[in-house]
Formats: C-alpha cells, sequence, structure tokens
C-alpha cells in the first residue's frame, strides 16, 4: 500500500502545481490590503476540496462518461500550460488578488491553493499512483502550505524576489516535464510499453 517513492513524486508534483513558494508576493499583497489571513482556515478548506476531489473526482467523471485517462489527457494539458506560465512569467489562470471578504479562502485557499490546475491534477495522479499515497501528498503538502503562510514576511525577506523567481522557473520546468510523462502514457499507452 504505503510506496515511499510514490509518495515522494506525488509530495513534488503537488508542491509544483501548488507553487505555494511562488504564491507568496500574492499572499503578502492581499496580507497588506486585509491585514489578517488565518492560515489555519486556509489550509483547512484547501485540504478538504482537495481530498473530495481525490475521493469523488472519478465518480464525478463517470456521470459524464469520461475515462480516468482521457482526463489524465486534459490534466497534462493544464499543467503543461502551468508550467509555461511559470517559466515565461505569463498569467493564464488568473485569480482575484482584490477579493477582501474571506480573503483566508477565497484567493488563498480557492484558487491560490486548491484550484483548477491542483484538483486537476489529483485526478490526473490517480491514473499513475495509489489513492493512499496521494492522500499522503496532499497531507505533506498542506503541512508546507501552512508553514509557508505563517511565516510569508520572513520567507520574503530571505529569499528575496530574485529566488522567489528562480524557485519559480525550476519548478516550471519539471512541471513540463511531468505533463509531458503523464500525456504520453495515456495517450500511446501500446507505444510506452513496448519502449517505442
Amino acid at each position: 500500500m504505503f510506496d515511499y517513492k510514490e509518495i515522494l513524486s506525488v509530495s513534488l508534483i503537488l508542491f509544483s502545481v501548488i507553487d505555494i513558494l511562488g504564491s507568496i508576493p500574492i499572499i503578502v499583497n492581499l496580507r497588506k490590503k486585509v491585514g489578517h489571513i488565518q492560515s489555519e482556515k486556509a489550509t483547512l478548506a484547501a485540504g478538504v476540496l482537495m481530498i473530495l476531489f481525490l475521493l469523488a473526482g472519478k465518480a464525478i467523471l463517470n456521470l459524464f462518461g469520461i475515462g480516468v485517462e482521457d482526463f489524465a489527457i486534459a490534466g497534462a494539458l493544464i499543467i503543461f500550460a502551468i508550467g509555461a506560465e511559470m517559466i515565461l512569467g505569463i498569467e493564464l489562470f488568473k485569480s482575484d488578488p482584490d477579493a477582501t471578504d474571506s480573503a483566508s479562502i477565497v484567493p488563498i485557499a480557492f484558487p491560490l491553493i486548491a484550484g483548477a490546475g491542483t484538483l486537476t491534477t489529483i485526478l490526473t495522479l490517480k491514473a499513475e499512483f495509489a489513492q493512499v499515497n496521494i492522500a499522503i501528498g496532499i497531507l505533506l503538502n498542506l503541512i508546507l502550505v501552512y508553514i509557508v503562510l505563517k511565516s510569508t514576511g520572513w520567507l520574503e525577506r530571505k529569499i528575496g524576489k530574485t529566488g522567489l523567481d528562480v524557485l519559480r522557473r525550476i519548478f516550471g520546468i519539471i512541471l513540463l516535464s511531468i505533463a509531458v510523462k503523464i500525456f504520453k502514457t495515456n495517450a500511446f499507452p501500446i507505444g510506452v510499453d513496448s519502449g517505442i
């Protein structure tokens, strides 16, 4: 059941997609506007969304007659777009940083942490990894998200704008590679298995 290699892979993939370090400037800006962000509330809300999608995502797909492989290919395209966004410094997936009511939930928990990219990735991962390992990967990322939310000011001072930009681009390249792998695995399963 428990596979440490799978847990590590899932954790790194989700870490790249959630990109909590790359979101520090948005979080800092929002904190200045609203005064305070409830880290516990934001982390819990994001966690509930991710776990619900992990458990019920497949049932939702079945309702529309969509297979996990089909969704995995669509997810790979979204992951590719997120990676390109991180590398090129463009904004394809827009959030609303001006929302001041319930800022801990919107936009921090959703869509910043548990946005469309994250939820799609979770369901995409189900095509390759065991559900329990994905759940552990989600939990590990939520712990990291909580720590980052609690220490945004300190991280901003220590890492600096240049450091954040470098981290964002590194994880962008990782995401592009993951997207290509997921696409190949689900679009051409016979060719991949036979070494073509």
